[in-house]
Protein backbone atom coordinates (compact mmCIF):
# COMPACT_ATOMS: atom_id res chain seq x y z
CA UNK A 1 0.00 0.00 0.00
CA UNK A 2 2.42 2.41 0.67
CA UNK A 3 4.56 1.93 -2.68
CA UNK A 4 1.44 2.29 -4.42
CA UNK A 5 0.46 5.26 -2.73
CA UNK A 6 3.87 6.95 -3.70
CA UNK A 7 3.64 5.86 -6.83
CA UNK A 8 -0.47 7.27 -7.87
CA UNK A 9 -0.04 10.59 -6.25
CA UNK A 10 2.11 13.07 -7.63
CA UNK A 11 2.40 15.02 -4.40
CA UNK A 12 4.13 12.16 -2.67
CA UNK A 13 5.71 11.24 -5.29
CA UNK A 14 7.42 14.45 -5.76
CA UNK A 15 8.40 14.54 -2.07
CA UNK A 16 10.26 11.30 -2.65
CA UNK A 17 11.98 12.60 -6.17
CA UNK A 18 13.46 16.18 -3.76
CA UNK A 19 15.37 13.65 -1.50
CA UNK A 20 12.91 13.71 1.34
CA UNK A 21 12.46 10.91 3.62
CA UNK A 22 9.32 9.96 3.61
CA UNK A 23 6.92 7.04 3.99
CA UNK A 24 3.43 5.59 4.80
CA UNK A 25 3.56 4.13 8.18
CA UNK A 26 0.18 3.13 9.14
CA UNK A 27 -2.30 5.85 7.86
CA UNK A 28 0.33 8.29 8.93
CA UNK A 29 2.44 10.72 6.44
CA UNK A 30 5.88 10.57 8.15
CA UNK A 31 8.93 12.84 7.45
CA UNK A 32 12.38 11.88 9.16
CA UNK A 33 15.62 13.23 9.21
CA UNK A 34 14.52 16.50 9.81
CA UNK A 35 17.73 19.33 10.80
CA UNK A 36 16.73 21.97 13.05
CA UNK A 37 18.20 23.33 16.20
CA UNK A 38 17.71 22.82 20.10
CA UNK A 39 17.63 24.85 22.80
CA UNK A 40 21.33 24.69 23.33
CA UNK A 41 22.12 25.88 19.82
CA UNK A 42 22.71 22.06 18.61
CA UNK A 43 22.02 20.76 15.17
CA UNK A 44 19.84 17.26 15.78
CA UNK A 45 17.40 15.85 13.54
CA UNK A 46 12.98 14.91 14.43
CA UNK A 47 10.01 13.80 12.70
CA UNK A 48 7.05 15.43 11.37
CA UNK A 49 3.66 13.31 11.51
CA UNK A 50 0.73 13.83 9.38
CA UNK A 51 -2.75 12.41 8.95
CA UNK A 52 -3.55 11.21 5.47
CA UNK A 53 -6.85 12.43 4.20
CA UNK A 54 -7.81 9.76 1.02
CA UNK A 55 -10.21 9.37 -1.30
CA UNK A 56 -9.08 5.67 -1.46
CA UNK A 57 -5.50 5.33 -2.71
CA UNK A 58 -5.73 9.10 -3.65
CA UNK A 59 -4.46 12.04 -1.76
CA UNK A 60 -7.08 14.53 -1.07
CA UNK A 61 -6.24 18.30 -0.15
CA UNK A 62 -4.88 18.37 4.08
CA UNK A 63 -7.77 19.04 6.00
CA UNK A 64 -5.73 20.61 9.03
CA UNK A 65 -2.65 22.78 8.67
CA UNK A 66 -1.46 21.52 11.95
CA UNK A 67 1.26 18.64 11.61
CA UNK A 68 2.97 16.58 14.42
CA UNK A 69 6.55 17.00 15.65
CA UNK A 70 8.80 14.31 17.46
CA UNK A 71 11.91 15.90 18.49
CA UNK A 72 12.34 18.93 21.09
CA UNK A 73 11.02 22.49 20.62
CA UNK A 74 12.91 23.78 17.33
CA UNK A 75 14.75 27.09 17.48
CA UNK A 76 16.51 29.62 15.62
CA UNK A 77 20.13 29.55 15.49
CA UNK A 78 20.76 31.56 18.40
CA UNK A 79 18.79 28.72 20.44
CA UNK A 80 15.75 31.23 21.15
CA UNK A 81 12.39 29.38 19.97
CA UNK A 82 11.13 29.52 16.88
CA UNK A 83 8.24 32.17 16.86
CA UNK A 84 4.89 31.46 15.34
CA UNK A 85 4.65 28.08 14.80
CA UNK A 86 3.41 26.83 18.59
CA UNK A 87 0.14 24.43 18.60
CA UNK A 88 0.40 22.20 21.66
CA UNK A 89 2.71 20.08 23.50
CA UNK A 90 0.56 17.02 23.85
CA UNK A 91 3.03 14.28 24.26
CA UNK A 92 0.91 12.05 21.69
CA UNK A 93 0.88 8.47 21.26
CA UNK A 94 -0.45 8.35 17.60
CA UNK A 95 0.17 4.61 17.15
CA UNK A 96 2.12 2.46 14.96
CA UNK A 97 5.24 3.10 16.74
CA UNK A 98 5.02 6.72 16.72
CA UNK A 99 5.06 8.94 19.57
CA UNK A 100 5.07 13.58 18.99
CA UNK A 101 6.20 15.45 21.60
CA UNK A 102 4.42 19.06 19.49
CA UNK A 103 2.03 19.94 17.44
CA UNK A 104 2.88 23.07 14.92
CA UNK A 105 0.26 25.29 13.46
CA UNK A 106 1.91 27.16 10.06
CA UNK A 107 -1.11 28.04 7.99
CA UNK A 108 -0.22 30.02 4.41
CA UNK A 109 -3.39 31.28 3.92
CA UNK A 110 -6.74 31.01 4.32
CA UNK A 111 -6.90 28.10 1.93
CA UNK A 112 -4.21 26.16 3.88
CA UNK A 113 -2.09 23.71 1.86
CA UNK A 114 -2.98 22.48 -1.48
CA UNK A 115 -1.48 19.17 -1.04
CA UNK A 116 1.03 17.00 0.70
CA UNK A 117 4.09 18.37 -0.88
CA UNK A 118 3.31 21.98 0.25
CA UNK A 119 2.30 20.83 3.51
CA UNK A 120 5.33 19.04 4.31
CA UNK A 121 7.87 20.70 2.42
CA UNK A 122 6.99 24.11 4.26
CA UNK A 123 7.02 22.82 7.83
CA UNK A 124 10.80 20.95 6.92
CA UNK A 125 11.91 24.16 5.27
CA UNK A 126 10.97 26.07 8.12
CA UNK A 127 12.82 23.96 10.47
CA UNK A 128 15.64 23.05 8.77
CA UNK A 129 16.83 26.77 8.08
CA UNK A 130 18.17 27.34 11.75
CA UNK A 131 20.21 24.35 11.51
CA UNK A 132 21.44 25.76 8.04
CA UNK A 133 23.18 28.79 9.18
CA UNK A 134 25.05 26.75 11.54
CA UNK A 135 25.78 23.75 9.40
CA UNK A 136 25.86 25.12 5.71
CA UNK A 137 24.34 22.57 3.48
CA UNK A 138 22.37 20.74 5.86
CA UNK A 139 19.42 20.01 4.42
CA UNK A 140 16.16 17.67 4.73
CA UNK A 141 16.53 16.53 1.66
CA UNK A 142 18.72 13.57 2.16
CA UNK A 143 18.83 12.36 -1.69
CA UNK A 144 18.80 8.97 -0.18
CA UNK A 145 16.67 5.46 -1.44
CA UNK A 146 13.06 4.76 0.21
CA UNK A 147 14.02 1.62 2.66
CA UNK A 148 10.23 1.25 3.19
CA UNK A 149 8.91 -2.10 2.20
CA UNK A 150 5.15 -2.72 2.01
CA UNK A 151 3.86 -2.99 5.71
CA UNK A 152 1.83 -5.47 5.88
CA UNK A 153 -1.66 -4.30 6.96
CA UNK A 154 -5.00 -5.78 7.07
CA UNK A 155 -6.82 -3.19 5.43
CA UNK A 156 -6.98 -3.22 1.29
CA UNK A 157 -6.80 0.90 2.07
CA UNK A 158 -5.80 2.96 5.19
CA UNK A 159 -8.11 3.53 8.17
CA UNK A 160 -7.10 7.25 7.90
CA UNK A 161 -10.42 7.95 10.12
CA UNK A 162 -8.24 6.63 13.69
CA UNK A 163 -5.82 9.43 12.38
CA UNK A 164 -8.24 12.23 12.18
CA UNK A 165 -9.09 12.19 15.55
CA UNK A 166 -5.68 10.44 17.24
CA UNK A 167 -6.94 6.88 17.81
CA UNK A 168 -4.09 5.19 16.37
CA UNK A 169 -2.82 3.80 19.27
CA UNK A 170 -6.16 2.89 20.82
CA UNK A 171 -6.60 1.28 17.67
CA UNK A 172 -3.30 -0.63 17.92
CA UNK A 173 -4.47 -2.39 21.17
CA UNK A 174 -6.52 -4.91 19.01
CA UNK A 175 -4.04 -5.23 16.18
CA UNK A 176 -2.72 -9.47 18.22
CA UNK A 177 -6.53 -10.18 18.38
CA UNK A 178 -7.87 -13.06 16.41
CA UNK A 179 -11.41 -12.94 16.58
CA UNK A 180 -14.11 -15.55 15.83
CA UNK A 181 -17.43 -14.99 14.78
CA UNK A 182 -19.16 -18.30 16.00
CA UNK A 183 -22.81 -17.83 14.27
CA UNK A 184 -23.52 -15.13 11.32
CA UNK A 185 -27.21 -14.23 11.41
CA UNK A 186 -28.61 -11.21 12.10
CA UNK A 187 -26.34 -10.16 15.56
CA UNK A 188 -23.00 -12.40 13.86
CA UNK A 189 -23.34 -10.08 10.64
CA UNK A 190 -23.14 -7.00 12.79
CA UNK A 191 -20.73 -8.09 14.72
CA UNK A 192 -18.46 -8.68 11.86
CA UNK A 193 -19.76 -5.64 10.17
CA UNK A 194 -17.67 -3.66 13.09
CA UNK A 195 -14.77 -5.95 14.21
CA UNK A 196 -13.99 -5.79 10.26
CA UNK A 197 -13.15 -1.97 10.64
CA UNK A 198 -10.84 -2.84 13.51
CA UNK A 199 -7.09 -4.01 12.94
CA UNK A 200 -7.81 -7.28 14.21
CA UNK A 201 -4.99 -9.81 12.80
CA UNK A 202 -7.67 -12.00 11.88
CA UNK A 203 -11.46 -12.97 11.58
CA UNK A 204 -13.24 -16.44 11.63
CA UNK A 205 -16.33 -16.60 10.78
CA UNK A 206 -18.70 -20.12 11.55
CA UNK A 207 -21.59 -20.97 10.22
CA UNK A 208 -22.95 -23.89 8.24
CA UNK A 209 -26.42 -21.74 6.63
CA UNK A 210 -27.12 -20.79 3.62
CA UNK A 211 -27.97 -16.90 3.43
CA UNK A 212 -31.38 -16.85 2.18
CA UNK A 213 -34.58 -14.07 1.49
CA UNK A 214 -35.54 -13.49 5.39
CA UNK A 215 -31.79 -13.05 5.88
CA UNK A 216 -31.44 -10.06 3.81
CA UNK A 217 -33.81 -8.16 6.21
CA UNK A 218 -32.30 -8.72 8.70
CA UNK A 219 -28.16 -8.26 8.06
CA UNK A 220 -25.89 -5.92 7.63
CA UNK A 221 -25.89 -4.61 3.28
CA UNK A 222 -28.19 -5.24 0.71
CA UNK A 223 -27.77 -8.23 -1.66
CA UNK A 224 -29.01 -8.79 -4.57
CA UNK A 225 -31.96 -10.50 -6.14
CA UNK A 226 -29.28 -12.59 -7.70
CA UNK A 227 -26.82 -13.14 -4.88
CA UNK A 228 -30.04 -14.24 -2.84
CA UNK A 229 -31.44 -16.77 -6.00
CA UNK A 230 -27.57 -18.59 -5.55
CA UNK A 231 -28.02 -18.94 -1.49
CA UNK A 232 -24.56 -18.81 -0.83
CA UNK A 233 -23.38 -19.54 2.28
CA UNK A 234 -23.64 -16.86 4.76
CA UNK A 235 -19.93 -16.97 5.50
CA UNK A 236 -19.32 -16.55 2.11
CA UNK A 237 -21.82 -13.95 1.37
CA UNK A 238 -20.62 -11.85 4.55
CA UNK A 239 -16.93 -12.24 3.15
CA UNK A 240 -17.50 -11.46 0.12
CA UNK A 241 -18.34 -8.04 1.32
CA UNK A 242 -16.22 -7.23 4.32
CA UNK A 243 -12.87 -8.95 2.37
CA UNK A 244 -13.17 -5.48 0.64
CA UNK A 245 -11.95 -3.71 3.29
CA UNK A 246 -10.07 -6.09 5.32
CA UNK A 247 -7.83 -8.85 4.17
CA UNK A 248 -7.73 -11.59 6.52
CA UNK A 249 -11.34 -13.17 7.26
CA UNK A 250 -11.72 -16.66 6.42
CA UNK A 251 -15.14 -18.15 6.28
CA UNK A 252 -15.85 -21.58 8.28
CA UNK A 253 -18.97 -22.88 6.40
CA UNK A 254 -19.64 -25.48 9.48
CA UNK A 255 -21.41 -26.22 12.48
CA UNK A 256 -19.68 -26.05 15.44
CA UNK A 257 -18.94 -29.75 17.01
CA UNK A 258 -16.63 -32.28 18.14
CA UNK A 259 -15.17 -33.01 14.83
CA UNK A 260 -14.68 -28.89 13.82
CA UNK A 261 -13.95 -27.55 17.39
CA UNK A 262 -10.47 -27.64 17.07
CA UNK A 263 -11.10 -24.34 14.37
CA UNK A 264 -11.36 -22.30 17.08
CA UNK A 265 -7.55 -23.18 17.79
CA UNK A 266 -5.44 -19.75 17.90
CA UNK A 267 -8.32 -17.58 18.82
CA UNK A 268 -8.28 -14.99 21.11
CA UNK A 269 -11.61 -13.90 21.49
CA UNK A 270 -14.55 -15.21 20.49
CA UNK A 271 -17.98 -13.54 20.01
CA UNK A 272 -21.02 -16.00 20.33
CA UNK A 273 -24.22 -15.44 17.96
CA UNK A 274 -25.59 -19.15 17.65
CA UNK A 275 -28.28 -21.00 18.98
CA UNK A 276 -28.55 -22.35 22.15
CA UNK A 277 -28.34 -26.36 22.07
CA UNK A 278 -26.07 -28.54 23.32
CA UNK A 279 -22.86 -27.31 20.24
CA UNK A 280 -23.04 -24.02 22.22
CA UNK A 281 -22.26 -25.73 25.19
CA UNK A 282 -19.55 -27.53 23.40
CA UNK A 283 -17.94 -24.11 21.93
CA UNK A 284 -18.56 -22.66 25.89
CA UNK A 285 -16.58 -25.77 26.82
CA UNK A 286 -13.99 -25.36 24.25
CA UNK A 287 -13.08 -21.95 24.83
CA UNK A 288 -12.91 -22.47 28.10
CA UNK A 289 -10.21 -25.12 27.81
CA UNK A 290 -8.46 -22.32 25.81
CA UNK A 291 -8.16 -20.10 28.16
CA UNK A 292 -10.22 -17.71 25.91
CA UNK A 293 -12.48 -14.61 26.95
CA UNK A 294 -16.27 -14.71 25.06
CA UNK A 295 -19.22 -12.85 24.66
CA UNK A 296 -22.30 -14.49 24.23
CA UNK A 297 -24.84 -12.65 22.88
CA UNK A 298 -28.70 -13.28 22.66
CA UNK A 299 -32.55 -11.87 22.68
CA UNK A 300 -35.55 -12.40 23.93
CA UNK A 301 -38.90 -10.71 22.02
CA UNK A 302 -42.85 -11.58 22.42
CA UNK A 303 -45.55 -9.89 21.02
CA UNK A 304 -47.66 -8.38 22.98
CA UNK A 305 -51.62 -8.14 23.06
CA UNK A 306 -52.10 -4.77 21.45
CA UNK A 307 -49.37 -5.94 18.71
CA UNK A 308 -46.42 -4.64 19.39
CA UNK A 309 -43.04 -6.18 20.35
CA UNK A 310 -40.82 -5.88 23.26
CA UNK A 311 -37.80 -7.96 24.68
CA UNK A 312 -34.72 -7.68 26.35
CA UNK A 313 -31.19 -7.40 24.58
CA UNK A 314 -28.23 -9.68 26.30
CA UNK A 315 -24.32 -9.23 26.25
CA UNK A 316 -22.68 -11.83 28.95
CA UNK A 317 -19.13 -11.74 29.09
CA UNK A 318 -16.42 -14.57 30.06
CA UNK A 319 -13.37 -14.16 30.83
CA UNK A 320 -10.44 -16.32 32.74
CA UNK A 321 -11.31 -14.10 35.44
CA UNK A 322 -14.67 -14.85 35.74
CA UNK A 323 -16.75 -18.01 34.74
CA UNK A 324 -19.27 -18.73 37.28
CA UNK A 325 -22.41 -17.11 36.38
CA UNK A 326 -21.99 -18.28 33.21
CA UNK A 327 -22.87 -21.79 34.90
CA UNK A 328 -25.05 -20.08 36.72
CA UNK A 329 -27.67 -19.82 34.65
CA UNK A 330 -26.89 -16.48 32.75
CA UNK A 331 -26.38 -18.37 29.22
CA UNK A 332 -29.43 -20.51 28.42
CA UNK A 333 -28.25 -23.71 26.34
CA UNK A 334 -31.82 -24.68 25.74
CA UNK A 335 -33.74 -23.98 22.72
CA UNK A 336 -36.52 -21.08 23.35
CA UNK A 337 -40.10 -21.31 23.45
CA UNK A 338 -43.13 -19.83 24.66
CA UNK A 339 -44.11 -16.72 23.20
CA UNK A 340 -40.19 -15.76 21.96
CA UNK A 341 -40.83 -15.52 18.36
CA UNK A 342 -37.10 -14.57 17.99
CA UNK A 343 -35.94 -18.00 17.04
CA UNK A 344 -38.98 -17.90 13.99
CA UNK A 345 -36.68 -15.02 12.07
CA UNK A 346 -38.69 -11.81 13.00
CA UNK A 347 -36.93 -9.26 11.33
CA UNK A 348 -35.67 -7.07 13.86
CA UNK A 349 -32.41 -5.55 12.43
CA UNK A 350 -32.56 -2.66 14.43
CA UNK A 351 -32.36 -4.58 17.49
CA UNK A 352 -29.55 -6.99 16.15
CA UNK A 353 -27.53 -4.31 15.52
CA UNK A 354 -28.07 -2.86 18.15
CA UNK A 355 -27.16 -6.48 20.40
CA UNK A 356 -23.94 -6.23 17.86
CA UNK A 357 -23.26 -2.84 19.56
CA UNK A 358 -23.47 -3.31 22.80
CA UNK A 359 -20.78 -6.96 22.41
CA UNK A 360 -18.05 -5.38 20.55
CA UNK A 361 -18.26 -2.00 23.13
CA UNK A 362 -17.64 -4.57 25.76
CA UNK A 363 -15.01 -6.10 23.75
CA UNK A 364 -13.41 -2.91 23.68
CA UNK A 365 -14.02 -2.05 26.97
CA UNK A 366 -11.81 -5.81 27.67
CA UNK A 367 -8.51 -4.48 25.47
CA UNK A 368 -8.60 -1.22 27.33
CA UNK A 369 -9.87 0.74 24.18
CA UNK A 370 -12.94 2.16 26.25
CA UNK A 371 -12.74 3.05 29.79
CA UNK A 372 -14.83 0.33 32.12
CA UNK A 373 -15.57 1.32 35.16
CA UNK A 374 -17.58 -1.29 36.49
CA UNK A 375 -16.32 -4.37 34.94
CA UNK A 376 -19.68 -5.78 34.51
CA UNK A 377 -19.78 -9.22 33.13
CA UNK A 378 -23.58 -9.30 32.19
CA UNK A 379 -25.34 -6.48 30.81
CA UNK A 380 -29.24 -6.24 29.02
CA UNK A 381 -31.60 -3.61 27.33
CA UNK A 382 -35.03 -3.83 28.06
CA UNK A 383 -36.69 -2.09 24.39
CA UNK A 384 -39.85 -1.16 26.25
CA UNK A 385 -38.16 0.79 29.03
CA UNK A 386 -34.77 2.03 27.27
CA UNK A 387 -33.05 0.32 30.48
CA UNK A 388 -29.63 -1.09 30.51
CA UNK A 389 -28.50 -2.80 33.81
CA UNK A 390 -25.08 -4.29 34.35
CA UNK A 391 -24.35 -7.17 36.59
CA UNK A 392 -21.87 -9.51 37.68
CA UNK A 393 -19.28 -6.83 38.17
CA UNK A 394 -15.47 -8.22 39.06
Amino acid sequence: MSRELFSLNPDLARLRSEGYFVRIQGNLLVMREIPYVDAQCRVRTGTLVSPLDLAGDRTRKPETHVIHWDGDFPCNANGTPLPGIAHAAPNTNLGHGLTARHSFSSKPDQNGYPDYYAKMATYATILAGPAAVLQPGISARLIRGADDEDESSVFNYLDTASSRVGLGALASKLENEVVGILGAGGTGGYILDLVAKTPVKEIRLFDDDEFLSHNAFRAPGAPSLEELRDAPKKVHYLKGIYDRMHRRIVAHPVKLKAETLGLLDGITFAFISMDAGEEKRAVVAKLEALGVPFIDVGMGLELSSNGSLGGILRVTTSTPAKRDHIHAGRISFEGGGGQDVYASNIQVADLNALNACLAVVKWKKLRGFYRDLENEHHSTYTTDGGMLLNGDQT
